[in-house]
């Protein structure tokens, strides 16, 4: 990544790799990527910003260069991230998190309350009983349904769903392209699967913008950040003719 330095921590279950600047900032901008992406997804937000503050993006554990990783659980990605921050001296920090980046994000908000100064979610989802029996239901197949996909049918589906502009799509099946279409399928089902014992209610207190592409067609992303937006407040705002990879079709 342009201007930032590669940097990695291991742990039991793995080692993960992030991406900073030196620069001191009483808050830091922390950049966590969604499911199969790793951290070119958020490239023009860096390279805005890394003159102006602290910036930190990773891939996350399971992605990209952080593989191998055991055990994927929300309560161990929060664990890595929590260790990255300390080791950076990270106080405050804004979350900025696409799908799943914005999953984890709540998720280690709730554990480290003090720490989270704002949450940016990018076409994410709430956790909490916004769900249907069929919804866990349909996330639990996620691996045999992809593996019906021929290899690169699969990719390039995933690629223009998460992206309205050739830009997205390139950017997308480029990360794509580091995962055999076994790794794919299995990390698909794991991101997602995770997510059904480790739901529960979570409250951020801090200050909260919920940004959604108007094209996001990813299943009921769309729903559910209307009605989170209904039970909770937080300002929804419509990013014009952006899809799941909002920050990418629409940088500016």
């Amino acid at each position: 990544m342009p201007g930032l330095n590669e940097k990695n921590i291991s742990s039991d279950h793995g080692t993960t790799y992030y991406w900073t600047n030196e620069i001191e900032s009483a808050v830091s901008l922390v950049f966590l990527p969604g499911l199969s992406a790793d951290h070119r997804l958020f490239e023009p937000q860096l390279l805005f910003f890394r003159d102006k503050f602290k910036v930190l993006v990773w891939d996350c554990p399971c992605h990209g260069k952080s593989r191998p990783y055991d055990s994927f659980s929300y309560a161990n990605v929060s664990d890595e991230l929590n260790r990255i921050l300390e080791t950076e001296c990270v106080d405050q920090a804004v979350f900025i998190g696409q799908s799943l980046g914005g999953m984890i994000a709540q998720y280690y908000i709730d554990q480290h309350p003090a720490r989270a100064a704002g949450f940016i979610s990018v076409d994410s989802v709430p956790f909490g009983d916004y769900y249907s029996k069929s919804d866990m239901f349909w996330l639990s197949q996620l691996e045999w349904m992809c593996r019906m996909f021929p290899d690169q049918l699969l990719r390039s589906s995933m690629a223009k769903i998460c992206g309205a502009t050739e830009t997205a799509r390139k950017r997308m099946l480029t990360m794509l392209s580091s995962y055999t279409k076994n790794e794919l399928c299995r990390l698909l089902y794991v991101g997602e699967a995770a997510f059904i014992p480790e739901n529960k209610h979570i409250d951020i207190p801090c200050r909260t913008i919920l940004l959604l592409g108007d094209k996001d067609k990813v299943g009921k992303v769309a729903a559910y950040n209307r009605e989170w937006s209904r039970r909770t407040g937080f300002p929804l705002i419509l990013i014009r003719e952006a899809a799941h990879n909002a920050n990418d079709d629409q940088p500016d």
